[in-house]
């Protein structure tokens, strides 16, 4: 009866010692870099779709412009080369291109291109299911569109999709 003692000790000293040493079956967080988590904001883990449908509204100097964009789709891609992708831009922004953080704030990209979007700093906040964007075209050089300057202040309130 001793060493039956005995080893039942031991296999309850072991067994002890084991789940002292376990996680919680937790595996640990990574701290994530601001710039991960702006990434993240912008593009998900992969690819993230943001549109005006569906409560989504575009104001160009305060006025209400949303039937113009009523249709417009930005696509974000969060991998490596960071491109992006927009559908019924209304020649504001270029149909694809790359995108990178201006600053180290992490709280405005800029697209690459040749429409009067590229090459701006635009502002943006997420929250939830929604995306802002904020940024301006200047007068000098602005293009004009038929009989429309598209030189302005816009602001894009989209909706995740």
């Amino acid at each position: 009866m001793r060493p039956f003692k005995i080893q039942l000790t031991q296999g309850l000293l072991l067994a002890c010692v084991l789940f002292s040493c376990k996680e919680g079956g937790e595996n640990p967080t990574t701290k994530k870099t601001p710039e991960q988590l702006a990434t993240e904001a912008l593009a998900g883990t992969g690819t993230q779709q943001w549109v005006v449908a569906g409560g989504g509204t575009v104001t160009k100097n305060g006025q209400n412009i949303t039937a113009t964009f009523s249709s417009f789709e930005l696509f974000m891609n969060a991998g490596a080369s960071k491109t992006y992708s927009t559908r019924n831009g209304n020649d504001l922004f270029d149909a694809n291109g790359n995108w990178s953080f201006a600053g180290s704030n992490f709280d405005k990209f800029i697209f690459t291109g040749s429409k009067p979007a590229a090459t701006r700093e635009i502002s943006f906040t997420q929250t939830g299911s929604t995306l802002r964007l904020d940024f301006t075209i200047p007068a000098p050089g602005a293009r004009v569109d038929g009989t429309q300057a598209i030189s302005g202040t816009y602001s894009f309130l989209l909706q995740k999709k």
